[in-house]
């Protein structure tokens, strides 16, 4: 296919999505099924056409004074991808299966660099109007650098599995894709995302990722895991441990010695588990399925409690962007109750001594500082452990992250930190 034709897949599956609420992975599963003549490579570029589009939605809208898929799309191609308005209205000309040529006004437009001007703040950082408030309580001045981060591509993250490989191994064996070690997790590889047409590599086909060498885990998730001090011996319960990427992290931290437990309230998240424990040699684990087993006798026996709590996702947007703009005000309140059930009963875990970390992947305060906050002042035998001081005693010379409360709790953010958007706070129980 030539990029005439990608533009008009790319806005039939923004508009499948668009008008029938339909997920964008099965959009674009579907349309591929249907175009058994688009190729691996026409499928990558439509994806990045329609992943940006999203990303963008906001800011390309306002530019374009219309937010329709093809406005999107066209945006997309020529400002996002730095095509210009001359490459893009080649693209249009010489291919028969491109969109329709460009009407004066959307040429207008995507020739106007002055466009940013009078654009709401909202629409400059990429972020829904009705969250603005709350990402300006969180970041202030760097509200719209916060939101821009969120709009970009994610570079593909892997966490060494050092029950089998070190870090330097997998550099060696993943130097054609042009890896290199992240920044602040000891354990992390990093491949940057491509631009524009780039496609990434497939990092489940190398013969690392099936010898159990490394998995893929975002940064901030792999140091939110670090914080969190799984050691040998010790018994740690990780209680929202859905596929079990933390899980895994947790058992090489242990070295396979105590006893891990891996529970999640929906079964079907906890499914992917199974395979990738063996994969990595993991063997210290038990998973506790939620149908057929019970965690009574677990109660007060964790020197460790890890939540990774149900969440809005907003610090994933730069993955998910259709989440964030599918994201609703109710959502949120739901998911706040669901974060305090969760607090409540992981808690009942904890032995005397013991500590419970509690993390999401948010950048808004409701489901961060508020939730921390909340539960302090319900649970009196629990106290705030700073999470920074941990940060600072395990990570010497690494730089403290630019989001840390009174508390000493962490937010990591793609424009502070260059990762996912993840909260930390830690607490020990006294009696």
């Amino acid at each position: 296919m030539k990029d005439g034709g990608r533009l008009a897949a790319a806005i039939e599956v923004l508009s499948e999505v668009e008008t029938r609420h339909r997920p964008v992975q099965v959009a674009l599963k579907e349309w591929g099924a249907a175009h058994r003549f688009a190729g691996s490579g026409d499928r990558t570029v439509i994806g990045n056409l329609v992943f940006d589009a999203l990303r963008n939605k906001a800011s390309l809208g306002a530019r374009m004074n219309d937010g329709g898929p093809r406005a999107l799309v066209l945006a997309t191609y020529c400002v996002t991808w730095d095509k210009g308005l001359a490459g893009l209205k080649d693209v249009l000309a010489q291919d028969q299966h491109a969109p329709d040529p460009l009407t004066e006004a959307e040429t207008e437009r995507l020739s106007d660099n002055g466009y940013a001007a009078d654009m709401p703040s909202a629409a400059r950082a990429d972020v829904p109007d009705w969250l603005w408030q709350r990402f300006d309580t969180v970041f202030g001045d760097s509200a719209i650098d916060e939101g821009r981060a969120l709009a970009q591509r994610a570079p593909v993250d892997l966490r060494t599995n050092t029950l089998k490989a070190d870090r330097e191994k997998v550099l060696k064996r993943l130097g054609h894709t042009g890896a290199r070690a992240t920044e602040m997790s000891p354990f992390g590889v990093r491949i940057e995302a491509k631009p524009g047409l780039g496609r990434m590599p497939h990092i489940q086909a190398e013969e690392g990722y099936r010898k159990g060498w490394f998995e893929l885990q975002d940064e901030a998730s792999q140091l939110a895991a670090h914080i969190a001090q799984a050691g040998p011996g010790q018994q740690v319960l990780d209680y929202c441990a859905g596929g079990g990427g933390k899980t895994l992290a947790f058992a090489a931290a242990m070295q396979n010695k105590g006893q891990l437990y891996a529970f999640d309230a929906d079964r079907l998240r906890l499914a992917p588990i199974h395979e990738r424990l063996q994969r990595a040699g993991v063997r210290n684990i038990q998973v506790r399925d939620p149908a057929s087993s019970s965690l009574d006798d677990l109660v007060g026996q964790m020197d460790l409690v890890f939540i990774d709590a149900p969440c809005t996702g907003t610090g994933v947007w730069r993955r998910r962007p259709d989440s964030k703009w599918r994201l609703s005000e109710k959502a949120l309140e739901d998911r706040i109750a669901d974060q305090r059930q969760v607090l409540e009963s992981a808690s009942k875990f904890v032995r005397p001594g013991g500590r419970l970390a509690y993390v999401t992947c948010s950048v808004l305060s409701d489901e961060n500082q508020d939730q921390a906050t909340w539960f302090l002042e319900s649970q009196a035998d629990f106290r705030s452990i700073p999470a920074i001081d941990v940060w600072k005693t395990t990570l010497p010379g690494t730089a403290a992250p630019k989001y840390v409360s009174g508390r000493g709790d962490i937010l990591l953010t793609p424009a502070s930190t260059g990762t996912d958007g993840f909260f930390v706070a830690l607490f020990q129980r006294d009696r």
